[in-house]
């Protein structure tokens, strides 16, 4: 954790993997003939196709992306790719999501959601977990057409709370996305249980982590006041 950090007036949660678990898509995989384990080279194929597409100036949109994926990497026909990505609609929480939440909301900090996944995800989830009511909005940068890391994303999830970048913090699951949440200024925080055991040490690091969301948050909460 570093010194020069404040509680955040906003914390940002990605939404695919760090608040919704995936099980759903994957067991629609299984359900459908393919190998249990083929979800993350899938989930990681789509995520590189988004980069790529990031990376010259294109966009797709994230759905699009994964079946694509699904396409490179199965034999599944056009009806059988769309089933599997419509199991994202099916999502749940995480446990560790609710008391997370409710931390936030009686400390009056601002929850949000922020992916470049399809909107309509994180509601879903969030409705089915019952959680819904901790949560401000839930916001995807499909809107903007800008995948995370992109700094664009994250600046402009700022302006929607009508916040300064450094108001607001970004937990996520993924250290590529604290990279880019750090970069654009913002606060940021890892859990490591997820898909993600340890964070990359080649990127600058998250300013607070943990095991869980509600160690991410308890660490959050903890950080002085704004002066």
């Amino acid at each position: 954790m570093t010194t020069q950090r404040t509680r955040p007036q906003v914390v940002a949660f990605d939404v695919n993997e760090t608040l919704l678990d995936l099980a759903p898509v994957a067991a629609t995989l299984v359900e459908l003939g393919q190998p249990a384990g083929l979800l993350p080279t899938v989930f990681s194929r789509t995520l590189a196709t988004g980069f790529a597409a990031a990376a010259v100036g294109a966009w797709c949109s994230f759905r699009g992306a994964f079946e694509a994926s699904l396409a490179q990497l199965t034999d599944l026909t056009r009806a059988e790719r769309a089933a599997v990505a419509d199991a994202f609609l099916e999502l749940s929480p995480h446990p560790d999501v609710e008391p997370a939440l409710r931390r936030l909301k009686e400390a009056g900090v601002r929850a949000v959601t922020l992916t470049h996944g399809s909107p309509g995800v994180a509601e879903a989830g969030l409705s089915r977990g019952g959680v819904s009511s901790l949560v401000e909005r839930s916001l995807s940068s499909e809107s903007i057409r800008a995948w995370k890391p992109n700094r664009e994303a994250y600046l402009w999830a700022a302006g929607v709370c009508a916040v300064a970048p450094d108001r607001m913090a970004l937990v996520a699951a993924h250290s590529w996305d604290v990279l880019g949440a750090r970069r654009a200024g913002l606060t940021t925080g890892f859990v490591s249980s997820r898909s993600e055991r340890v964070y990359a040490e080649v990127l600058d690091p998250p300013h607070v982590q943990g095991a869980g969301l509600v160690e991410v948050v308890d660490a959050l909460l903890a950080l002085p006041p704004a002066r």
